[in-house]
């Protein structure tokens, strides 16, 4: 079983940047599928952008493409999640998950992650 912490949450203005971590424990992202979601209040969980481990196949939500980039660290075991040009509708808290079993591709929906972190309070100002 993999234990997920996020990181890097906070309050920046429209336009401005920031870099969420995930670090995993108790085991190696290296067979798994790491993805952001987020919620916002009142809002449904959604997909933001996924990572498979081995490979780096990639995918991204069409709300954050060209703004939002995905990588890895193999050495930290950790996962980033780089926002850029941030608007206030990016606003939300932001959950790490994996998936340890996915074979193609990097699911999107939320029931396709087994494994969650406790979520990082992004906020955006206008």
């Amino acid at each position: 079983q993999v234990q997920l912490v996020e990181s890097g949450g906070g309050l920046v203005q429209a336009g401005g940047s920031l870099r969420l971590s995930c670090a995993a424990s108790g085991r190696t992202f290296s067979s798994y599928v790491v993805g952001w979601f987020r919620q916002a209040p009142g809002k449904e969980r959604e997909f933001v952008a996924g990572i498979r481990w081995s490979g780096g196949t990639t995918n991204y939500a069409d709300s954050v493409k060209g703004r939002f980039t995905i990588s890895r660290d193999n050495a930290k075991n950790t996962v980033y999640l780089q926002m850029n040009s941030m608007k206030p509708e990016d606003t939300a808290v932001y959950y790490c998950a994996a998936n340890s079993g996915w074979r193609v591709g990097v699911p999107t929906r939320p029931r396709e992650y087994a494994y969650w972190g406790q979520g990082t309070q992004v906020t955006v100002s206008s």
